[in-house]
């Protein structure tokens, strides 16, 4: 079992194992396919640049109640996180990371963090009450914000039947019913809003480790 010390890459390589012993073949190899093919797209033309405005939209709180990143972020620089859903094992080892490794020091520092996944409220609640976090996890239906970096692909057929074959079906899960999720992605946005560092992941068993996140935040 991976421990506190143990960076990001360390914690998926152990559940990418896991999952591959556990899992059926058949999904497990859908899996991969759509892995492949997501690495093989990359990170997509026209991704939003640092300097442009970071993007908002109509979010929803763990609640169920309206919010927005600008409230969620209430006039201070933030690090926001896009996250794929509760149902993400890899999401899950970000999220707790997260809670252990980045929070105190960007309280610290006067940052805020925000994680964002266009599930329904109550996967945003159930993620934040699973792992006990103290920064805000909020539903963006619509990958609104999602769309506006340029971040948001469509799930492939074959990953879809991996999934039906586990029991989840991502349009009963995403606050807008379909299969749209945003590509694994940190953002370090300023004080006034702007994109300062984005840093998008194609290949979703990786994610933005703390060190390089407070390294980007140090350099604001």
């Amino acid at each position: 079992m991976a421990g506190k010390d143990t960076t990001i890459a360390d914690r998926t390589a152990e559940v990418r194992q896991q999952s591959a012993q556990r899992l059926p073949a058949d999904a497990t190899a859908a899996f991969d396919a759509e892995l492949a093919r997501l690495v093989g797209l990359g990170v997509p033309a026209g991704v939003a640049a640092p300097g442009t405005p970071m993007p908002d939209g109509d979010l929803l709180d763990v609640d169920g109640k309206p919010t927005t990143l600008t409230a969620a972020r209430a006039g201070r620089p933030a690090v926001v996180v896009f996250y794929r859903g509760a149902w993400c094992p890899y999401c899950n080892v970000m999220l707790r990371a997260y809670q252990e490794k980045l929070v105190g020091e960007l309280d610290s520092r006067g940052v805020a963090l925000v994680a964002i996944s266009p599930q329904q409220p109550d996967g945003s609640l159930s993620v934040a009450e699973k792992h006990d976090l103290s920064y805000a996890v909020v539903s963006d239906p619509g990958n609104q914000i999602a769309r506006g970096l340029g971040i948001v692909f469509s799930l492939g057929e074959g990953a879809r039947a991996g999934q039906a074959k586990l029991g989840l079906d991502l349009t009963t899960v995403n606050a807008d019913g379909t299969h749209d999720l945003p590509l694994a992605t940190t953002v370090v946005v300023d004080a006034e809003g702007t994109i300062r560092w984005i840093d998008v992941r194609p290949d979703y068993t990786t994610r933005s480790e703390p060190a390089e996140i407070i390294a980007a935040v140090d350099s604001l």
